[in-house]
């Protein structure tokens, strides 16, 4: 069978997320957006771990449920650790099959890092050390690095990373089965490097919010069970990932924001590396970091069914526009044809100005509602 998995999200207990990301909430919207697996997500931070452990229910297959939605033990954390004469801040996914076992990382976690300040805690290690760790608590432990390409937490990152997977993790490489492609990256940019042939290219929302749910996500062939993804995971048996055009992530380009300035990698090859107005240096985006260290290129199709391909024979991928985009384009007329006169009026007052605003204050945050009555 297939099914769909969005394995990075954060609770309300991460910094700079939304109050509504509570276990209830995501089973309901996971319904809604068509997910069947969720990352239980932020295991480290105490009291969602409490929430987490009275919250779902053991299906007894390594995966948890909540309101018929499946949940695997799974969080994020930043390794900030020294190597390689540098230091290096990346973000890993962490996932794990029992609660016993989480409780034993916890408590290895909390000698490295402050567990209670955000739901993905900084852990003054390297990745390649908490990769030992793990699997010394539980081999069946499995971590997949965060938004590979992300120049500041990302294992490929220009500021931060390193230049392979083996430079990172050395003699525990081979235990990487899968990579996140981040919104800045596509499976096809990850297929130009040969060193990823044999790793899963995965994709997830990194969502902070209800909303962002599923704004990437990855389809999974097998047995909805921890070993079964585990499974297809080292095996590369995906369906197909849902990919935002590349373009829309933060770190696509180079650039300067403060200068207002995006330099492309034809740019940066002719100008070099700083801002042309303020001569600064540029943080150098995700499509440089491909170019740097992709080993080949890599030609592309988009079949009958919109699936981008390629002869390597990897699991295809999709981009999308978010319907809201999409809504936000159509006349009111369509709206109203195609689903009610409420929701017609709806974007209607949005678009006018017509709506309610309640402003935010002293850490408040404030609210906008369609309707005056909320």
């Amino acid at each position: 069978m297939t099914y769909v998995v969005d394995l990075h999200l954060h609770s309300r207990f991460a910094r700079a997320t939304s109050k509504h990301l509570t276990f209830e909430n995501l089973a309901a919207w996971a319904k809604i957006k068509g997910i069947d697996l969720l990352a239980s997500c932020d295991f480290t931070q105490l009291v969602w771990f409490e929430e987490t452990r009275g919250k779902l229910r053991d299906t007894g297959d390594g995966l948890f449920e909540r309101d018929g939605v499946k949940f695997i033990l799974g969080t994020e954390v930043n390794c900030n650790g020294e190597q390689g004469g540098r230091n290096r801040r990346v973000h890993i996914l962490v996932f794990a099959p029992t609660f016993e076992t989480l409780e034993r990382i916890n408590a290895a976690f909390g000698e490295i890092g402050k567990l209670e300040w955000d739901g993905r805690p900084t852990l003054h290690v390297t990745p390649r050390d908490l990769l030992e760790t793990l699997l010394e608590i539980d081999e069946r432990c499995f971590v997949i690095p965060a938004h590979l390409w992300t120049p500041w937490f990302g294992l490929f990152g220009s500021k931060s990373g390193f230049d392979s997977l083996e430079e990172c993790f050395g003699d525990l490489a081979g235990h990487i089965y899968a990579t996140e492609t981040g919104l800045s990256s596509d499976p096809a940019m990850n297929w130009r490097m040969p060193s990823l042939d044999n790793v899963s290219i995965m994709s997830f929302s990194d969502a902070h919010s209800l909303e962002k749910m599923s704004r990437e996500l990855t389809a999974v062939t097998g047995e909805p069970s921890y070993d079964g993804l585990l499974e297809a995971v080292k095996s590369q048996d995906l369906e197909y990932t849902m990919e935002f055009f590349p373009h829309e992530g933060k770190y696509h380009h180079s650039g300067h924001r403060k200068c207002g300035v995006r330099i492309s990698p034809a740019e940066v090859a002719e100008q070099g590396q700083q801002c042309p107005k303020c001569r600064r240096p540029v943080t150098l985006g995700v499509l440089q970091r491909v170019e740097e260290l992709a080993g080949r290129t890599v030609q592309t199709y988009t079949d009958e069914n919109g699936l981008v391909r390629s002869d390597n024979g990897r699991p295809p991928f999709r981009n999308l526009v978010g319907l809201q985009q999409v809504v936000a384009e159509a006349p009111v007329a369509d709206i109203e044809a195609a689903s009610t006169d409420r929701i017609a009026e709806g974007v209607a007052r949005v678009r006018t100005g017509d709506i309610s605003i309640e402003p935010g204050y002293d850490g408040q945050y404030g609210s906008v509602n369609v309707w005056p009555d909320g």
